[in-house]
């Protein structure tokens, strides 16, 4: 696309050009085109103007997956608000914080979702805020909001139309698009800042090797308050003209029959949340032979899963808006290539650095991945240049891994999760690697935990039918003693297993879990 094409409005204009008869979203059992999609988001662009949102505003969203929350999202960018989505699992303190982080002025919500009432945890904190709703009244808490609203209680507004259009028209690529938060999985949420142009530049940069494209319909599970449904759901089926199929509330039953009935192409999403369909009894009579063989290996025919590492790990970060690295999912890797996460996509740089000194490394030598690139967020909220990027522009990520001279990306974990076992180094995502290739291994999950002595050891949650003893067997046979965990616990199915909302692991709550119900395997 030309230079000033990569911004919201350019991209809807488009989408209502070629395939404006398409279905866009289908949500549940409701479903719209991408014609009716650019009239409902319009509509909505000149409600929010006439409540006062303008350029550089910042928007929260507050409400569960479904054409409404596109509809509300794209309005605001297409006037050149900031979007900031927020996660309906926040509790009423965490939401608090992120307004303030992102500095939210306009508050779009739901009323109420899956139990809880919004208007009811932000009037305890901020009461001045809510009563009445959208009475535009402030409170110090959090300052730079100004108005909370309903979908149903902006004002109507047609006379706005003309100020839209002018709006969009002075979008740039370069202006703020989205605030996305990071899980916090590791620490505290980051509000990422991007703009329009990298957070779908870095969307299009993908789209090949996750093999989105028109006529596609892309089931997509994850929330689109978080990256990978936002840039791998909404802005990648706006940039292919493709359909994205969601639910407000995924189960997987249900799930199945709305899978069957859309006759989905693709099912993308976390490995757990595809394992969790195959693990249910409805799967096994489903009809989901429209899947392609780029979706997730668990809900494919047993004949159509690909050798474990045959396809390419991709991999990304809320940072460069979801995956920077890999390659198509529906070809296997190179023989040799097995395992890795395929080549950097185009606008993205990759170098791999010593952790201490920050010196570049060989090839196949072992470092912390940097990143620079026009893919690249802008920036962190709260935090300055300086803080987020080095002189020559790269971001550290905290991630560790090696490129080898073909420039294949190979991770190996986190900087911070690395572990000393012995005086030997241990990164548990390569004992994860060993472990899932295990025949009969769903799912392997390792970390480390304090033995007797208070020395580090080994540790690993498997979902497997198999015992702990021949497993322990399987990985002597495919690890250095020092890596086989030396603590084991073996589930059935991942209903155990502590992930956050966004999949993640969460490792103080794995270390809890197996400190208490692990079984030490000489």
């Amino acid at each position: 696309m030309p230079g000033d094409a990569w911004t919201i409005p350019r991209v809807i204009a488009r989408r209502r050009q070629v395939d404006a008869e398409v279905q866009a979203l289908v949500s549940d059992d409701d479903a719209i085109t991408w014609a009716g999609l650019d009239d409902a988001s319009r509509a909505l662009a000149c409600r929010l103007v006439r409540a006062g949102v303008s350029k550089g505003d910042r928007v929260g969203l507050l409400m569960p997956n479904g054409i409404e929350w596109a509809t509300v999202a794209l309005a605001a960018m297409r006037v050149g608000a900031v979007l900031v989505p927020l996660s309906t699992l926040l509790r009423p303190p965490e939401l608090l914080a992120q307004l303030r982080i992102a500095s939210v002025s306009h508050l779009v919500t739901v009323r109420s979702y899956r139990g809880r009432w919004y208007l009811d945890e932000l009037r305890s904190l901020a009461p001045a805020l809510v009563d009445p709703i959208g009475s535009g009244a402030r409170d110090a808490t959090v300052p730079a909001l100004r108005r909370i609203w309903t979908s149903d209680t902006l004002p109507d507004a047609h006379a706005a139309q003309s100020i839209v259009a002018a709006l969009e028209d002075v979008v740039r690529p370069a202006d703020d698009m989205v605030i996305l938060f990071t899980s916090g999985s590791r620490g505290a949420p980051k509000g990422v800042l991007h703009t329009h142009g990298s957070a779908l530049r870095a969307t299009a940069a993908g789209l090949e090797a996750r093999c989105i494209g028109a006529g596609e319909r892309l089931y997509i599970p994850m929330p689109f308050f978080w990256t990978g449904g936002f840039c791998g759901g909404l802005l990648s089926v706006l940039l292919a003209g493709a359909t994205l199929l969601t639910e407000s509330a995924p189960e997987p039953e249900r799930t199945i029959g709305f899978l069957e009935r859309e006759r989905a192409t693709l099912f993308r999403g976390w490995p757990d949340q595809a394992a969790r369909i195959a693990a249910h009894p409805a799967f096994a009579t489903a009809d989901l032979g429209s899947l392609r063989p780029a979706s997730l290996a668990a809900v494919l025919a047993p004949g159509r899963r690909p050798q474990p590492g045959a396809r390419a790990n991709l991999f990304g970060m809320t940072e460069s808006a979801g995956p920077y690295c890999g390659a198509r999912l529906d070809v296997d890797l190179p023989d040799v290539k097995y395992g890795s996460c395929g080549r950097p996509f185009p606008g993205i740089a990759v170098r791999i650095v010593e952790p201490e000194s920050r010196t570049v490394v060989a090839p196949g030598v072992e470092g912390e991945i940097q990143l620079r690139g026009p893919s690249m967020m802008r920036g962190i909220c709260g935090r300055t240049r300086d803080e987020t990027f080095d002189a020559a522009g790269y971001h550290a990520t905290g991630d560790l891994g090696r490129l080898d001279a073909d420039g294949y990306l190979w991770f190996a974990g986190r900087l911070d999760d690395m572990v000393k076992i012995k005086g030997a180094t241990v990164y548990p995502a390569e004992v994860e690697d060993a472990l899932r290739s295990i025949p009969g291994v769903a799912q392997a999950f390792v970390t480390d935990v304090a033995g007797a002595d208070g020395a580090r050891e080994v540790a690993a949650l498997i979902v497997s039918a198999a015992d702990s003893e021949s497993l322990a067997g399987a990985a002597r046979a495919r690890l250095s003693s020092f890596k086989v965990p030396s603590v084991w616990l073996v589930v059935r199915d991942g209903a155990d297993v502590p992930v956050s909302p966004t999949g993640k692991i969460v490792k103080h709550e794995l270390q809890q879990l197996l400190r208490t119900r692990g079984v030490r395997m000489p």
